[in-house]
């Protein structure tokens, strides 16, 4: 049951200032960004008409705390099918960017790993000025799998390493520095 006193009748305009997220009072619902969407061929229980729809509605807790919300795969495919150009994928991560500075703020907690993944690859950007694959991926194994994961995966990471697919250390490229500035403004 919805009751009208836990809607937020400006959750839509908060995503719709938020970048990727100016076009979501486009859309009217026709079903077409959920019938293209691979991931729904796997999780029948993601819908991203649904989470649009509670948007549009102003069910932001339930929005923000939904786990599908971290499942689109940004494909894009339904911007081909979207009629009205919502751009479903860069909405997605217009609410994804609320949720994350909300569950910051501690307002909302976020339990999906992608969630993780998505911070522990920002961050190595900010340091390094692009992401390091082997922290990166050995920090999420770790948060999500524990030890037990990480030495799960090492042969595949020794393999990769062998290969020269995967550096030990990261690599800093030029222009860090700026690369932090961008962040900073960003993050004002």
């Amino acid at each position: 049951m919805i009751k009208s006193s836990d809607l937020d009748p400006n959750f839509k305009y908060e995503i719709a200032n938020e970048p990727g997220g100016e076009n979501i009072k486009l859309c009217f619902n026709c079903t077409g960004c959920t019938v293209g969407c691979p991931v729904t061929e796997i999780d029948t229980g993601y819908n991203p008409r649904k989470i649009l729809r509670k948007a549009l509605l102003g069910m932001r807790n339930e929005v923000l705390t939904d786990e599908s919300l971290w499942l689109c795969a940004s494909c894009y495919l339904c911007y081909e099918r979207c009629p009205q150009d919502v751009k479903i994928t860069e909405v997605m991560g217009a609410i994804r960017a609320i949720a994350q500075r909300d569950a910051k703020a501690g307002k909302i907690k976020i339990t999906h790993p992608k969630h993780k993944f998505d911070t522990l690859f920002i961050n190595s950007v900010k340091s390094n000025g692009k992401w390091y694959e082997a922290g990166v991926s050995g920090m999420f194994m770790f948060m999500t799998k524990g030890l037990g994961g990480v030495i799960g995966y090492a042969p595949m990471g020794l393999e990769l390493f062998k290969k020269g697919k995967l550096s030990i250390l990261p690599h800093r490229i030029k222009g860090t520095n700026e690369i932090k500035n961008i962040f900073k403004e960003i993050e004002k």
